[in-house]
């Protein structure tokens, strides 16, 4: 899937959160990355770069930031 869909697929999920509190989001999720979490998605991290993997696992549910959408797990 395309950056730009994922981007919208993202903020039609979540209402209140805006382009700004995205990019935050996946800055944070990409410095994890970075500093070796392991990726919740099950594809090869070597071949995305760290800022790609953490939108697909922002837009697939599997990272959540509190304060940035409605729903909290």
């Amino acid at each position: 899937m395309k950056t730009e869909e994922l981007t919208a697929k993202i903020l039609d999920a979540n209402p209140s959160m805006d382009n700004y509190q995205l990019a935050l989001a996946v800055a944070k999720r990409c410095d994890e990355l970075e500093n070796g979490a392991v990726s919740k998605l099950s594809v090869s991290s070597n071949s995305i770069k760290s800022a790609d993997l953490a939108l697909m696992e922002i837009a697939e549910g599997l990272v959540v930031f509190k304060g940035f959408t409605n729903i909290e797990k």
